[in-house]
């Protein structure tokens, strides 16, 4: 016998599909554009900085839509982006901190020459 509070539990949300192929589609052509950059032989930090764009772009659609991530809270959202971004934020310090540190080094054992 279902009461009145099950009544939630049986909807569903469904997304349109055209939704999904659009994502797909655009997918593709990031990819096409990944391998372009191989293709044509980029080079250098232009090559590592398309390949790094193109990868998170694609991961990015892919989360948000295929893992239905762009249809939930708020609070569940921030919940998977702020810790892996946070993660990024000590990475680049430390990168800073590391710079200094070799820096720092140089010179001192320069000093002694």
């Amino acid at each position: 016998m279902a009461q009145a509070g099950d009544t939630a539990h049986d909807e569903v949300q469904q997304h349109p599909i055209g939704v999904y192929f659009k994502v797909w589609g655009l997918l593709f052509v990031l990819s096409a554009a990944s391998y372009a950059v191989d293709y044509y032989h980029v080079e250098s930090y232009l090559r590592w900085t398309l390949i790094l764009v193109f990868m998170m772009l694609k991961a990015g659609f892919i989360v948000a839509v295929f893992m239905h991530m762009k249809w939930e809270r708020l609070a569940l959202i921030y919940a998977m982006i702020l810790p892996p971004a946070l993660v990024m934020v000590f990475v680049v310090l430390m990168t800073f901190e590391a710079d200094y540190t070799f820096f720092t080094r140089e010179v001192f054992f320069s000093l002694g020459k």
